[in-house]
């Protein structure tokens, strides 16, 4: 299984996966052309994608769904909340709709929920033979009750989307500030750093930092805060990186 996140931020977000046999996007965010010009950079063209998994429909998620399936017709994966959320994909045939866990041949994806102010909202545990990817990000909070499937992952995607400070004294609107820091907003660097502290274990071999914002973050912050907890905690992990919202992130 290999993972590469194509785009993460405020302007558009997408993550590929594949194994031996299927190709996913996760979320397909900023424009067909970019999509296409980024898998295009890995050796993967568009047509080859078999579906497309929607974490929620919020824009910078979906935006390029609509052009991308008229075009080549992939499957989308949703729940029944997203797809009467989606307009344009009334009158689309190539639709699954999921509740909770998707089987697809081998790969095994369980959804949980997600606290974000969309109709319906999830995240994802990603599981192929001995391979393991955990997806985290647009959310105001982790629930406790998801830890034991989030704990000892390969892979960590996991959101760290602001600064507190540099939000609070930041140039957003109040109701923007409140509606990013409370229960069904963003994680912020902190609550990343806390969150994944008590999740990475002995398996784990690399995390991925993202949605951070352009406004009110920095990788400088997101990596010091989440290396500074893990020293709190006696961790010693430094395989990090943060994800750009317009370059792809090494193929892991």
């Amino acid at each position: 299984m290999r993972v590469v996140v194509l785009a993460s931020g405020s302007e558009g977000n997408s993550t590929y996966l594949e194994t031996e046999n299927i190709k996913i996007l996760i979320d397909i965010g900023r424009n067909a052309k970019y999509i296409k010009e980024k898998l295009e950079s890995i050796g993967v063209s568009p047509s080859e994608i078999n579906y497309i998994l929607i974490s929620h429909t919020h824009k910078d998620h979906v935006s390029a769904l609509k052009t991308f399936v008229n075009r080549y017709k992939t499957m989308v994966l949703l729940s029944r909340e997203m797809f009467y959320d989606l307009e344009n994909l009334k009158d689309y045939e190539n639709i699954t709709i999921y509740e909770e866990d998707i089987v697809l041949n081998n790969l095994r994806i369980h959804t949980i929920k997600s606290s974000h102010d969309a109709p319906d909202s999830r995240n994802f545990i990603i599981e192929y033979k001995d391979n393991s990817i955990v997806y985290v990000t647009d959310t105001g909070y982790v629930n406790r009750k998801y830890f034991n499937l989030l704990k000892d992952k390969e892979i960590y995607l996991f959101e760290s989307n602001h600064d507190i400070e540099m939000l609070l004294n930041g140039p957003y609107p109040k109701w923007l500030k409140s509606r990013v820091v409370g229960s069904y907003g963003h994680l912020s660097n902190k609550d990343s750093a806390f969150y994944l502290s008590k999740l990475i274990g002995p398996h784990t071999k690399k995390i991925i930092l993202m949605h951070l914002s352009e406004v009110n973050n920095t990788q400088e912050k997101a990596l010091n805060t989440l290396l500074e907890t893990f020293k709190e905690y006696g961790i010693d992990f430094n395989d990090i990186q943060c994800a750009n919202r317009s370059e792809i992130t090494e193929v892991v």
